[in-house]
Protein backbone atom coordinates (compact mmCIF):
# COMPACT_ATOMS: atom_id res chain seq x y z
CA UNK A 1 0.00 0.00 0.00
CA UNK A 2 2.85 2.14 0.50
CA UNK A 3 4.33 1.36 -2.47
CA UNK A 4 1.49 2.39 -4.54
CA UNK A 5 0.81 5.46 -2.69
CA UNK A 6 4.32 6.23 -3.44
CA UNK A 7 4.50 5.43 -7.49
CA UNK A 8 1.38 7.64 -7.61
CA UNK A 9 3.00 10.38 -5.23
CA UNK A 10 0.18 10.46 -2.58
CA UNK A 11 2.71 9.98 0.23
CA UNK A 12 2.30 13.33 1.18
CA UNK A 13 5.11 16.01 -0.04
CA UNK A 14 8.19 14.93 1.70
CA UNK A 15 11.75 15.92 0.78
CA UNK A 16 12.36 13.30 -2.55
CA UNK A 17 12.93 15.46 -5.65
CA UNK A 18 9.70 15.38 -8.05
CA UNK A 19 9.51 16.73 -11.50
CA UNK A 20 8.42 20.14 -10.20
CA UNK A 21 11.31 20.63 -8.24
CA UNK A 22 13.50 19.53 -11.17
CA UNK A 23 11.52 21.36 -13.71
CA UNK A 24 9.69 24.93 -12.49
CA UNK A 25 10.86 27.73 -10.74
CA UNK A 26 9.01 30.82 -10.01
CA UNK A 27 10.52 33.92 -12.27
CA UNK A 28 9.40 37.63 -12.49
CA UNK A 29 8.64 40.26 -15.30
CA UNK A 30 11.73 41.91 -14.92
CA UNK A 31 12.43 45.35 -16.66
CA UNK A 32 12.71 46.43 -20.46
CA UNK A 33 15.58 46.96 -22.33
CA UNK A 34 17.96 49.84 -22.24
CA UNK A 35 18.81 51.47 -25.58
CA UNK A 36 21.99 49.28 -26.58
CA UNK A 37 19.47 46.46 -26.43
CA UNK A 38 17.11 47.50 -28.04
CA UNK A 39 19.11 48.56 -31.14
CA UNK A 40 20.08 45.21 -31.09
CA UNK A 41 16.54 43.65 -30.71
CA UNK A 42 15.59 45.54 -33.86
CA UNK A 43 18.48 44.36 -35.99
CA UNK A 44 17.08 40.71 -35.04
CA UNK A 45 14.42 41.48 -35.66
CA UNK A 46 14.64 42.22 -39.14
CA UNK A 47 17.70 39.30 -39.25
CA UNK A 48 14.97 37.12 -38.78
CA UNK A 49 12.48 38.61 -41.05
CA UNK A 50 15.17 38.08 -43.75
CA UNK A 51 15.16 34.97 -43.32
CA UNK A 52 11.34 34.81 -43.81
CA UNK A 53 11.46 36.62 -46.74
CA UNK A 54 14.33 34.37 -47.98
CA UNK A 55 12.19 31.09 -47.16
CA UNK A 56 9.40 32.59 -49.02
CA UNK A 57 10.68 33.36 -52.08
CA UNK A 58 12.73 29.74 -51.88
CA UNK A 59 9.52 28.18 -51.33
CA UNK A 60 8.10 29.24 -54.60
CA UNK A 61 10.38 26.49 -56.22
CA UNK A 62 11.34 24.55 -52.88
CA UNK A 63 7.88 24.46 -51.15
CA UNK A 64 5.25 21.88 -51.01
CA UNK A 65 3.83 23.03 -54.71
CA UNK A 66 0.15 21.44 -55.76
CA UNK A 67 0.90 18.89 -58.95
CA UNK A 68 -1.78 20.79 -60.52
CA UNK A 69 -2.93 24.62 -60.52
CA UNK A 70 0.15 25.49 -59.39
CA UNK A 71 0.08 29.54 -59.88
CA UNK A 72 3.65 30.12 -60.67
CA UNK A 73 4.39 27.64 -62.98
CA UNK A 74 5.28 29.54 -66.37
CA UNK A 75 5.18 33.04 -64.16
CA UNK A 76 8.20 34.72 -65.98
CA UNK A 77 9.98 36.16 -62.83
CA UNK A 78 8.10 33.71 -59.92
CA UNK A 79 8.23 31.00 -61.87
CA UNK A 80 12.19 31.15 -61.74
CA UNK A 81 12.83 29.26 -58.72
CA UNK A 82 11.04 25.81 -59.58
CA UNK A 83 13.56 25.26 -62.59
CA UNK A 84 16.79 25.93 -60.15
CA UNK A 85 15.83 23.31 -57.32
CA UNK A 86 19.41 23.61 -56.16
CA UNK A 87 19.17 27.75 -55.92
CA UNK A 88 15.66 27.51 -54.67
CA UNK A 89 16.63 24.91 -52.27
CA UNK A 90 19.33 26.64 -50.71
CA UNK A 91 17.17 29.94 -50.27
CA UNK A 92 14.74 28.10 -48.32
CA UNK A 93 17.21 26.32 -46.34
CA UNK A 94 19.50 29.84 -46.04
CA UNK A 95 15.79 31.54 -44.75
CA UNK A 96 15.52 28.53 -42.20
CA UNK A 97 18.71 28.72 -40.38
CA UNK A 98 18.63 32.57 -40.27
CA UNK A 99 15.14 32.31 -38.76
CA UNK A 100 16.17 29.81 -36.14
CA UNK A 101 19.60 32.01 -35.55
CA UNK A 102 17.85 34.54 -34.91
CA UNK A 103 15.41 33.32 -32.36
CA UNK A 104 18.23 31.71 -30.41
CA UNK A 105 19.57 35.52 -30.17
CA UNK A 106 16.15 36.83 -29.38
CA UNK A 107 16.27 34.23 -26.15
CA UNK A 108 18.92 36.65 -25.08
CA UNK A 109 16.54 39.01 -24.29
CA UNK A 110 13.60 36.33 -23.53
CA UNK A 111 14.86 34.72 -20.79
CA UNK A 112 17.21 38.04 -19.63
CA UNK A 113 19.79 39.19 -18.27
CA UNK A 114 20.28 40.56 -14.84
CA UNK A 115 21.36 43.85 -13.19
CA UNK A 116 24.12 44.06 -10.33
CA UNK A 117 20.38 44.66 -8.09
CA UNK A 118 18.99 41.15 -9.21
CA UNK A 119 16.41 42.68 -11.41
CA UNK A 120 15.61 40.67 -14.67
CA UNK A 121 15.57 42.76 -17.83
CA UNK A 122 13.49 41.49 -20.84
CA UNK A 123 11.99 42.80 -23.76
CA UNK A 124 8.75 43.99 -23.64
CA UNK A 125 5.57 42.67 -24.64
CA UNK A 126 5.04 44.71 -27.36
CA UNK A 127 8.44 44.24 -28.87
CA UNK A 128 8.06 40.60 -28.82
CA UNK A 129 4.23 40.88 -30.15
CA UNK A 130 5.39 42.76 -33.28
CA UNK A 131 8.79 40.36 -33.92
CA UNK A 132 6.67 37.52 -34.04
CA UNK A 133 4.32 39.31 -36.69
CA UNK A 134 6.89 40.80 -38.65
CA UNK A 135 8.37 36.83 -38.84
CA UNK A 136 4.85 35.40 -39.87
CA UNK A 137 4.15 38.06 -42.22
CA UNK A 138 6.01 36.54 -45.32
CA UNK A 139 5.32 32.99 -44.37
CA UNK A 140 1.22 33.83 -44.62
CA UNK A 141 1.72 34.44 -48.24
CA UNK A 142 3.90 31.73 -49.58
CA UNK A 143 3.27 28.37 -50.64
CA UNK A 144 2.75 25.53 -47.96
CA UNK A 145 6.28 24.04 -46.82
CA UNK A 146 7.50 21.50 -44.66
CA UNK A 147 4.25 19.07 -45.72
CA UNK A 148 1.44 18.31 -47.98
CA UNK A 149 -0.89 17.49 -45.55
CA UNK A 150 -2.82 20.66 -46.51
CA UNK A 151 -3.79 18.92 -49.64
CA UNK A 152 -5.50 16.13 -47.50
CA UNK A 153 -7.67 18.43 -45.85
CA UNK A 154 -8.69 19.66 -49.28
CA UNK A 155 -9.55 16.17 -50.33
CA UNK A 156 -11.46 15.00 -47.20
CA UNK A 157 -13.16 18.16 -47.29
CA UNK A 158 -14.46 18.34 -50.81
CA UNK A 159 -15.36 14.28 -49.64
CA UNK A 160 -17.52 15.89 -47.22
CA UNK A 161 -19.08 18.61 -49.20
CA UNK A 162 -20.13 15.98 -51.65
CA UNK A 163 -22.83 14.70 -48.63
CA UNK A 164 -20.08 11.09 -48.74
CA UNK A 165 -18.37 9.74 -46.05
CA UNK A 166 -14.93 11.23 -44.87
CA UNK A 167 -14.24 8.25 -42.08
CA UNK A 168 -15.05 5.87 -44.22
CA UNK A 169 -13.47 6.26 -47.92
CA UNK A 170 -9.91 8.26 -48.81
CA UNK A 171 -9.23 10.42 -51.63
CA UNK A 172 -9.12 8.75 -54.26
CA UNK A 173 -12.07 6.03 -53.78
CA UNK A 174 -14.48 9.17 -53.22
CA UNK A 175 -12.93 11.44 -55.90
CA UNK A 176 -10.99 9.40 -58.38
CA UNK A 177 -7.16 9.07 -58.88
CA UNK A 178 -6.95 12.17 -61.47
CA UNK A 179 -9.55 14.54 -59.47
CA UNK A 180 -7.46 17.91 -59.24
CA UNK A 181 -7.32 17.65 -55.55
CA UNK A 182 -6.34 13.82 -55.29
CA UNK A 183 -3.48 13.90 -57.67
CA UNK A 184 -1.01 16.53 -54.82
CA UNK A 185 -2.63 14.07 -51.87
CA UNK A 186 0.82 12.18 -50.67
CA UNK A 187 -0.10 8.50 -52.23
CA UNK A 188 -0.03 6.88 -48.62
CA UNK A 189 -3.05 8.74 -47.83
CA UNK A 190 -4.92 8.74 -50.94
CA UNK A 191 -6.82 5.43 -49.68
CA UNK A 192 -7.02 6.51 -46.57
CA UNK A 193 -9.86 7.70 -44.15
CA UNK A 194 -9.71 11.08 -42.58
CA UNK A 195 -7.91 11.34 -38.79
CA UNK A 196 -9.34 14.21 -38.03
CA UNK A 197 -12.35 15.43 -35.32
CA UNK A 198 -15.71 16.60 -36.98
CA UNK A 199 -15.45 20.26 -36.20
CA UNK A 200 -12.55 20.36 -38.85
CA UNK A 201 -14.06 18.82 -41.61
CA UNK A 202 -17.24 20.72 -40.45
CA UNK A 203 -14.89 24.09 -41.60
CA UNK A 204 -13.25 22.40 -43.90
CA UNK A 205 -16.56 21.76 -45.75
CA UNK A 206 -17.59 25.37 -45.56
CA UNK A 207 -13.90 26.44 -47.34
CA UNK A 208 -14.98 23.79 -50.02
CA UNK A 209 -18.56 25.84 -50.49
CA UNK A 210 -16.35 29.40 -50.80
CA UNK A 211 -13.40 27.61 -52.45
CA UNK A 212 -14.51 24.39 -55.04
CA UNK A 213 -12.10 23.16 -56.46
CA UNK A 214 -9.33 26.08 -56.38
CA UNK A 215 -6.60 24.74 -55.03
CA UNK A 216 -4.69 28.25 -53.96
CA UNK A 217 -7.91 29.47 -52.67
CA UNK A 218 -8.27 26.88 -50.40
CA UNK A 219 -4.71 26.87 -48.83
CA UNK A 220 -5.12 30.61 -48.26
CA UNK A 221 -8.20 30.00 -45.81
CA UNK A 222 -7.44 27.04 -44.37
CA UNK A 223 -3.95 28.86 -43.69
CA UNK A 224 -6.66 31.51 -42.07
CA UNK A 225 -7.63 29.19 -39.78
CA UNK A 226 -3.78 28.23 -38.69
CA UNK A 227 -3.47 31.78 -37.72
CA UNK A 228 -6.29 32.06 -35.86
CA UNK A 229 -5.33 29.05 -33.65
CA UNK A 230 -1.98 31.04 -33.29
CA UNK A 231 -3.98 34.18 -32.61
CA UNK A 232 -5.58 32.00 -29.46
CA UNK A 233 -2.32 30.25 -28.28
CA UNK A 234 -0.66 34.16 -28.45
CA UNK A 235 -3.38 35.16 -26.45
CA UNK A 236 -3.85 32.25 -23.71
CA UNK A 237 0.13 31.05 -23.53
CA UNK A 238 0.95 34.80 -21.21
CA UNK A 239 -1.99 34.68 -19.43
CA UNK A 240 -1.29 30.82 -18.30
CA UNK A 241 2.34 31.70 -17.70
CA UNK A 242 1.75 34.50 -15.08
CA UNK A 243 -0.88 32.06 -13.41
CA UNK A 244 2.20 29.61 -13.03
CA UNK A 245 4.51 32.26 -11.81
CA UNK A 246 6.29 32.59 -15.29
CA UNK A 247 7.63 35.56 -17.67
CA UNK A 248 5.26 35.93 -19.84
CA UNK A 249 7.75 37.04 -22.73
CA UNK A 250 10.00 33.94 -22.10
CA UNK A 251 6.56 31.53 -22.21
CA UNK A 252 5.95 33.23 -25.72
CA UNK A 253 9.22 33.25 -27.24
CA UNK A 254 9.98 29.48 -26.37
CA UNK A 255 6.29 28.55 -27.23
CA UNK A 256 4.49 30.98 -29.86
CA UNK A 257 8.04 32.10 -31.01
CA UNK A 258 9.48 28.44 -31.34
CA UNK A 259 10.52 28.02 -35.28
CA UNK A 260 8.45 24.71 -35.05
CA UNK A 261 5.34 26.77 -34.89
CA UNK A 262 6.60 29.57 -37.38
CA UNK A 263 7.11 26.77 -39.80
CA UNK A 264 4.44 24.00 -38.96
CA UNK A 265 1.57 25.25 -37.87
CA UNK A 266 2.07 29.06 -39.89
CA UNK A 267 3.99 27.79 -43.07
CA UNK A 268 2.63 24.27 -42.55
CA UNK A 269 -0.50 25.09 -41.80
CA UNK A 270 -1.47 22.21 -39.51
CA UNK A 271 -4.28 21.91 -38.10
CA UNK A 272 -2.99 21.50 -34.65
CA UNK A 273 -2.78 25.16 -34.22
CA UNK A 274 -6.37 25.49 -33.89
CA UNK A 275 -6.04 22.58 -31.32
CA UNK A 276 -3.45 23.73 -29.45
CA UNK A 277 -5.14 27.60 -29.99
CA UNK A 278 -8.94 26.11 -28.70
CA UNK A 279 -7.31 24.00 -25.68
CA UNK A 280 -5.04 26.77 -24.07
CA UNK A 281 -7.78 29.51 -24.33
CA UNK A 282 -10.13 26.79 -23.32
CA UNK A 283 -7.58 26.27 -20.22
CA UNK A 284 -7.47 29.46 -19.48
CA UNK A 285 -10.95 30.77 -18.82
CA UNK A 286 -11.65 27.32 -17.14
CA UNK A 287 -8.78 28.03 -14.62
CA UNK A 288 -10.00 31.61 -14.48
CA UNK A 289 -13.25 30.27 -12.97
CA UNK A 290 -11.70 27.73 -10.57
CA UNK A 291 -9.03 29.55 -9.42
CA UNK A 292 -11.01 32.53 -8.58
CA UNK A 293 -12.40 33.10 -4.91
CA UNK A 294 -10.26 30.60 -3.13
CA UNK A 295 -10.88 27.04 -2.45
CA UNK A 296 -14.19 26.32 -1.13
CA UNK A 297 -16.27 28.87 -1.94
CA UNK A 298 -19.03 28.11 -3.68
CA UNK A 299 -18.42 28.05 -8.01
CA UNK A 300 -21.53 30.34 -9.55
CA UNK A 301 -21.92 33.69 -11.59
CA UNK A 302 -19.44 34.33 -14.04
CA UNK A 303 -17.03 31.89 -12.53
CA UNK A 304 -19.28 29.20 -13.74
CA UNK A 305 -19.26 30.85 -16.22
CA UNK A 306 -15.74 30.81 -17.15
CA UNK A 307 -15.70 27.08 -16.20
CA UNK A 308 -18.00 26.18 -18.52
CA UNK A 309 -16.49 28.18 -21.49
CA UNK A 310 -13.52 27.11 -20.99
CA UNK A 311 -14.86 23.15 -21.12
CA UNK A 312 -16.71 23.25 -23.70
CA UNK A 313 -13.39 25.31 -25.43
CA UNK A 314 -11.21 22.19 -25.02
CA UNK A 315 -13.95 19.85 -25.93
CA UNK A 316 -14.26 21.38 -29.58
CA UNK A 317 -10.43 21.52 -29.70
CA UNK A 318 -10.87 17.74 -29.40
CA UNK A 319 -12.80 17.82 -32.17
CA UNK A 320 -10.07 19.15 -34.41
CA UNK A 321 -7.75 16.48 -32.94
CA UNK A 322 -8.70 14.12 -30.19
CA UNK A 323 -5.46 14.36 -28.02
CA UNK A 324 -6.42 17.42 -26.50
CA UNK A 325 -9.01 16.75 -24.45
CA UNK A 326 -6.66 15.04 -22.13
CA UNK A 327 -6.86 18.60 -20.51
CA UNK A 328 -10.17 18.48 -19.68
CA UNK A 329 -8.57 15.69 -16.93
CA UNK A 330 -6.27 18.34 -15.20
CA UNK A 331 -9.18 20.64 -15.12
CA UNK A 332 -11.52 18.04 -13.53
CA UNK A 333 -8.72 17.59 -10.97
CA UNK A 334 -7.99 21.57 -10.03
CA UNK A 335 -11.67 21.75 -9.59
CA UNK A 336 -12.12 18.84 -7.70
CA UNK A 337 -8.98 20.31 -5.52
CA UNK A 338 -11.18 23.64 -4.87
CA UNK A 339 -14.06 21.43 -3.77
CA UNK A 340 -11.81 19.56 -0.86
CA UNK A 341 -9.75 16.93 -2.86
CA UNK A 342 -12.25 14.53 -1.63
CA UNK A 343 -13.66 10.90 -2.50
CA UNK A 344 -16.38 12.72 -3.43
CA UNK A 345 -15.17 16.01 -4.79
CA UNK A 346 -13.04 13.73 -8.31
CA UNK A 347 -16.74 12.52 -9.33
CA UNK A 348 -18.48 15.39 -8.64
CA UNK A 349 -16.03 17.55 -10.70
CA UNK A 350 -16.05 14.45 -13.48
CA UNK A 351 -19.91 14.70 -13.75
CA UNK A 352 -20.20 18.59 -14.38
CA UNK A 353 -17.03 18.75 -17.45
CA UNK A 354 -18.71 15.62 -18.96
CA UNK A 355 -22.08 17.01 -18.99
CA UNK A 356 -20.77 20.14 -20.60
CA UNK A 357 -17.95 18.39 -23.00
CA UNK A 358 -20.91 15.52 -23.92
CA UNK A 359 -22.60 17.89 -24.66
CA UNK A 360 -20.40 19.97 -27.07
CA UNK A 361 -19.13 16.59 -29.00
CA UNK A 362 -22.62 15.31 -29.51
CA UNK A 363 -23.49 18.87 -31.31
CA UNK A 364 -20.53 19.24 -33.26
CA UNK A 365 -20.62 15.14 -34.38
CA UNK A 366 -24.37 15.72 -35.31
CA UNK A 367 -25.20 19.10 -36.19
CA UNK A 368 -21.94 18.68 -38.63
CA UNK A 369 -23.83 15.40 -40.56
CA UNK A 370 -20.82 13.33 -39.69
CA UNK A 371 -21.70 10.99 -36.47
CA UNK A 372 -19.29 9.61 -34.62
CA UNK A 373 -17.33 8.09 -37.36
CA UNK A 374 -14.40 9.91 -36.50
CA UNK A 375 -13.96 7.42 -33.32
CA UNK A 376 -13.04 4.68 -35.74
CA UNK A 377 -10.07 6.66 -37.14
CA UNK A 378 -8.12 7.57 -34.09
CA UNK A 379 -5.32 5.23 -35.13
CA UNK A 380 -4.81 5.92 -38.67
CA UNK A 381 -1.77 8.19 -37.94
CA UNK A 382 0.09 4.53 -36.79
CA UNK A 383 0.72 3.25 -40.28
CA UNK A 384 3.93 5.72 -40.44
CA UNK A 385 6.58 4.86 -38.51
CA UNK A 386 8.58 8.24 -37.10
CA UNK A 387 11.93 7.84 -35.72
CA UNK A 388 11.04 10.20 -33.64
CA UNK A 389 8.97 7.89 -31.88
CA UNK A 390 11.07 5.97 -28.55
CA UNK A 391 9.33 3.15 -28.82
CA UNK A 392 9.16 2.79 -32.67
CA UNK A 393 12.62 3.45 -32.82
CA UNK A 394 13.25 0.70 -30.55
CA UNK A 395 11.51 -1.82 -32.41
CA UNK A 396 12.36 -0.43 -35.66
CA UNK A 397 16.27 -0.81 -34.63
CA UNK A 398 15.70 -3.97 -32.83
CA UNK A 399 14.19 -5.34 -36.28
CA UNK A 400 17.30 -3.82 -38.36
CA UNK A 401 20.01 -5.15 -35.54
CA UNK A 402 18.19 -9.03 -35.97
CA UNK A 403 18.71 -8.44 -39.66
CA UNK A 404 22.03 -7.50 -39.68
CA UNK A 405 23.07 -10.01 -37.87
CA UNK A 406 21.10 -12.88 -39.58
CA UNK A 407 18.31 -13.37 -37.35
CA UNK A 408 15.62 -12.14 -39.41
CA UNK A 409 13.30 -9.07 -39.67
CA UNK A 410 11.19 -8.96 -36.46
CA UNK A 411 10.17 -5.54 -36.52
CA UNK A 412 6.83 -5.88 -36.50
CA UNK A 413 6.88 -8.62 -33.73
CA UNK A 414 9.12 -5.70 -31.75
CA UNK A 415 7.16 -3.09 -32.67
CA UNK A 416 3.67 -5.13 -30.88
CA UNK A 417 5.67 -5.18 -28.13
CA UNK A 418 7.62 -1.66 -27.29
CA UNK A 419 4.50 0.57 -28.33
CA UNK A 420 2.17 -1.01 -25.75
CA UNK A 421 4.67 -1.44 -22.78
CA UNK A 422 5.29 2.20 -23.76
CA UNK A 423 1.54 3.10 -23.83
CA UNK A 424 1.54 1.75 -20.31
CA UNK A 425 4.12 4.10 -19.43
CA UNK A 426 2.12 7.33 -20.52
CA UNK A 427 -1.07 6.46 -19.11
CA UNK A 428 1.20 5.85 -15.74
CA UNK A 429 3.00 9.24 -16.09
CA UNK A 430 -0.25 10.91 -16.70
CA UNK A 431 -2.37 9.62 -13.92
CA UNK A 432 -0.01 10.13 -11.71
CA UNK A 433 0.07 13.98 -12.95
CA UNK A 434 -3.48 13.88 -12.58
CA UNK A 435 -2.96 12.97 -8.74
CA UNK A 436 -0.51 15.50 -8.52
CA UNK A 437 -3.11 18.13 -9.68
CA UNK A 438 -5.51 16.90 -7.21
CA UNK A 439 -3.16 16.87 -4.11
CA UNK A 440 -1.81 20.06 -5.18
CA UNK A 441 1.90 19.36 -5.62
CA UNK A 442 1.91 20.17 -9.55
CA UNK A 443 0.13 23.23 -11.00
CA UNK A 444 -2.39 21.75 -13.98
CA UNK A 445 -0.77 23.47 -16.42
CA UNK A 446 2.46 21.96 -15.41
CA UNK A 447 0.92 18.45 -15.42
CA UNK A 448 -0.97 18.77 -18.66
CA UNK A 449 2.63 19.93 -20.20
CA UNK A 450 4.58 16.38 -18.25
CA UNK A 451 1.73 14.49 -19.20
CA UNK A 452 1.68 15.65 -22.81
CA UNK A 453 5.41 15.22 -23.30
CA UNK A 454 4.80 11.71 -22.33
CA UNK A 455 2.19 10.91 -24.56
CA UNK A 456 4.14 12.81 -27.59
CA UNK A 457 7.26 10.40 -26.69
CA UNK A 458 5.67 7.43 -26.24
CA UNK A 459 3.51 7.45 -29.13
CA UNK A 460 3.47 4.83 -31.27
CA UNK A 461 4.23 7.95 -33.92
CA UNK A 462 5.53 11.39 -33.66
CA UNK A 463 5.89 13.87 -36.30
CA UNK A 464 7.83 17.37 -35.48
CA UNK A 465 4.99 19.65 -35.08
CA UNK A 466 3.21 16.99 -32.63
CA UNK A 467 6.56 18.56 -30.40
CA UNK A 468 4.42 21.66 -29.78
CA UNK A 469 1.90 19.66 -27.84
CA UNK A 470 4.02 19.68 -24.98
CA UNK A 471 6.62 22.57 -25.51
CA UNK A 472 3.99 24.94 -25.67
CA UNK A 473 1.95 23.92 -22.30
CA UNK A 474 5.40 23.46 -20.80
CA UNK A 475 6.75 26.72 -22.01
CA UNK A 476 4.14 28.55 -20.09
CA UNK A 477 5.32 26.41 -16.75
CA UNK A 478 9.09 24.80 -16.98
CA UNK A 479 11.47 27.32 -16.35
CA UNK A 480 14.87 25.03 -15.30
CA UNK A 481 17.25 24.88 -17.64
CA UNK A 482 17.16 21.06 -17.83
CA UNK A 483 13.71 21.81 -19.80
CA UNK A 484 14.49 24.97 -21.74
CA UNK A 485 18.30 24.15 -22.85
CA UNK A 486 17.17 20.67 -24.44
CA UNK A 487 13.95 21.91 -26.22
CA UNK A 488 15.69 24.97 -27.18
CA UNK A 489 18.46 22.87 -28.84
CA UNK A 490 15.93 19.76 -30.24
CA UNK A 491 13.56 22.50 -31.71
CA UNK A 492 16.15 24.69 -33.49
CA UNK A 493 18.00 20.69 -35.03
CA UNK A 494 14.73 19.81 -36.00
CA UNK A 495 13.37 22.98 -37.68
CA UNK A 496 16.76 23.09 -39.89
CA UNK A 497 16.78 19.07 -41.16
CA UNK A 498 13.54 18.99 -42.48
CA UNK A 499 13.42 19.56 -46.68
CA UNK A 500 10.73 22.52 -47.43
CA UNK A 501 8.78 20.53 -49.57
CA UNK A 502 7.45 17.77 -47.31
CA UNK A 503 9.44 15.23 -48.83
CA UNK A 504 12.78 14.82 -50.40
CA UNK A 505 15.21 15.71 -52.73
CA UNK A 506 18.22 13.91 -54.67
CA UNK A 507 21.25 13.58 -52.34
CA UNK A 508 23.56 15.66 -54.56
CA UNK A 509 20.67 18.70 -54.31
CA UNK A 510 20.61 18.52 -50.88
CA UNK A 511 24.58 18.50 -50.53
CA UNK A 512 24.96 21.49 -52.84
CA UNK A 513 21.99 23.51 -50.63
CA UNK A 514 23.74 22.39 -47.57
CA UNK A 515 27.24 23.56 -48.89
CA UNK A 516 25.68 27.15 -49.78
CA UNK A 517 23.68 27.30 -46.90
CA UNK A 518 26.52 26.79 -44.63
CA UNK A 519 28.67 29.60 -46.73
CA UNK A 520 26.31 32.15 -47.03
CA UNK A 521 25.29 31.71 -43.27
CA UNK A 522 29.04 31.86 -42.29
CA UNK A 523 29.62 35.22 -44.10
CA UNK A 524 26.38 36.71 -42.65
CA UNK A 525 27.81 35.70 -39.36
CA UNK A 526 30.99 37.36 -40.29
CA UNK A 527 29.48 40.28 -41.79
CA UNK A 528 27.13 41.36 -38.63
CA UNK A 529 29.65 40.19 -36.17
CA UNK A 530 29.80 43.71 -34.70
CA UNK A 531 26.06 44.90 -35.26
CA UNK A 532 24.05 41.16 -33.61
CA UNK A 533 24.97 39.90 -29.72
CA UNK A 534 26.83 36.88 -31.46
CA UNK A 535 28.73 36.52 -28.08
CA UNK A 536 27.56 36.28 -24.79
CA UNK A 537 28.77 39.56 -23.31
CA UNK A 538 26.93 42.00 -21.33
CA UNK A 539 28.26 45.69 -21.80
CA UNK A 540 25.21 47.62 -20.17
CA UNK A 541 25.98 49.35 -17.29
CA UNK A 542 24.42 48.97 -14.14
CA UNK A 543 20.86 50.85 -13.64
CA UNK A 544 20.05 53.15 -11.20
CA UNK A 545 18.15 51.70 -7.90
CA UNK A 546 15.30 54.13 -8.55
CA UNK A 547 14.80 51.78 -11.95
CA UNK A 548 13.77 49.00 -10.59
CA UNK A 549 10.23 48.44 -11.08
CA UNK A 550 9.55 45.35 -13.06
CA UNK A 551 7.77 45.50 -16.29
CA UNK A 552 4.64 43.63 -16.39
CA UNK A 553 3.38 43.50 -19.93
CA UNK A 554 -0.30 43.57 -21.54
CA UNK A 555 -1.88 40.41 -21.70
Amino acid sequence: MTLGKRAFGLDGRGHHTDVVTVLHGDEREGRGLDATETVQLHRIRLFGATGAVLLCVGALGAGAQPVLQNPVQGVRLLGLPARMPSAALTLAMTGTVLIVLAWLLLGRFAVGRRDPDGQPRRLSRSQLDRTLLLWILPLTVAPPMFSKDVYSYLAQSEIAARGLDPYAIGPAGALGVDHVLTRTVPNIWRETSAPYGPAFLWLGERITFLTGENIVSGIFLHRLLALGGVAMIVWALPRLARRCGVASVTALWLGAANPLLLFHLVAGIHNEALMLGLMLAGLELALRGIQADGPGSPLRGRYLAWLVAGTALIALSSMIKVPSLLALGFVGMALARRWGATIRAVPAAAALLAAVSLTVIVAVSWGSGLGLGWTNTLGTATEVRSWMSIPTLLGVGTGLAGVLLGLGDHTTAVLSITRPIAALIAAFITIRMLLAVLVGRIHPVGGLGVSLGAIVLLFPVVQPWYLLWAVIPLAAWATRPIFRIPTVAFSSLVSVILMPNGGEYQPFIIVQAAIATVVVVGLLIVATRNRLPWRDEDRTPPRPAESSDAYAGNP
